[in-house]
């Protein structure tokens, strides 16, 4: 059965005459008539009664005729639905980040996103590293930030794509008379720290301990808007990333070097192609950052890794 035959044949119902029939249908008359010949013959029934001058639906054609037209509606459902998400007025995306962008870099991307296709809906979810690069590889996002490996190494089921260098820094409640801090003379003084899986607190107490020395919490365990709170609170400084340290109001001190630092990366499965929305979703991502680092929006210590 062939949904032009189901369209000839509702057309013959509607018109109860081929010839009017095919004029409607823009077929010539004997093509309609051998294509309903056709649909009968697979169906085992006649479904029109054809006396001169007058067509009638058989019991079979009455049965027939909601289903066809349920059939030709659900159809022009499913190409109206494909065509509106080929052409981005529909569609989803699932994307992944670390709690520090969620707070900075995601926002605007986002707007600027909505801005340009508020029919697709948006879902992000928060996460360490580790769990969006399982996320991915479980189909659970389309895309993800992530931070990569100072070694480099990425699972090779994963396109990567490198976006920005960003600096850490400390953020203080009050200013302190100084330019650059050194990883140092953190030592004895009582840190405000991030909960376990974060990547800013992984590489905060890696450069404590190579500077020779077990950093000290005044609070351990918080979540990013948490831990600015409290270092609003003048409970202790904190090490953040520059992005995040950008917005919070908060006066920030950068490292002296060599600092600290954190290389940010866009990514998705490497077997699964991006769907349109996906796929315009990181574009406009890149677009963002090249506009930003063009206009000089992207704060101190931040640098783009693209072309």
């Amino acid at each position: 059965m062939q949904l032009q035959q189901l369209r000839y044949f509702l057309a013959v119902a509607e018109t109860r005459h081929f010839t009017r029939a095919a004029e409607a249908a823009h077929v010539a008359q004997p093509s309609l008539s051998q294509q309903i010949r056709s649909l009968e013959r697979e169906l085992g029934a006649e479904l029109f009664h054809r006396t001169r001058g007058n067509i009638a639906l058989t019991d079979a054609g009455d049965a027939l005729l909601p289903l066809a037209r349920r059939i030709l509606a659900d159809t022009e459902s499913a190409r109206l639905a494909v065509q509106e998400t080929v052409q981005l007025r529909r569609g989803r995306v699932r994307l992944g980040a670390p709690p520090s962008l969620c707070t900075s870099l995601v926002p605007d991307v986002l707007r600027v996103f909505r801005d340009r296709y508020p029919g697709v809906a948006l879902a992000v979810r928060e996460g360490g590293s580790r769990d969006l690069v399982g996320w991915l590889a479980a189909g659970e996002l389309d895309l993800a930030l992530i931070i990569t490996r100072p070694s480099g190494e990425q699972s090779p089921a994963l396109a990567v794509t490198e976006l920005l260098h960003e600096e850490l820094v400390l953020v203080e409640a009050e200013r302190q008379a100084r330019r650059k801090v050194r990883v140092a003379e953190l030592k004895g003084r009582p840190l405000v720290m991030f909960r376990e899986g974060y990547d800013v607190r992984e590489a905060a107490l890696a450069a404590c301990r190579a500077a020779g020395f077990e950093p000290e919490f005044a609070v351990e365990g918080g979540e990013m808007d948490a831990v600015l709170g409290l270092v609003r609170a003048g409970i202790g400084p904190a090490v953040v990333p520059g992005m995040v340290a950008a917005r919070s109001g908060l006066a920030v001190t950068a490292f002296a070097g060599p600092g600290l630092g954190r290389t940010i990366a866009v990514a998705h499965g490497h077997e699964v192609p991006l769907t349109r929305a996906a796929e315009a979703l990181r574009e406009t991502l890149l677009d963002h950052l090249r506009d930003a680092a063009r206009s000089g929006e992207l704060p101190p210590g931040t640098r783009l890794l693209l072309p």
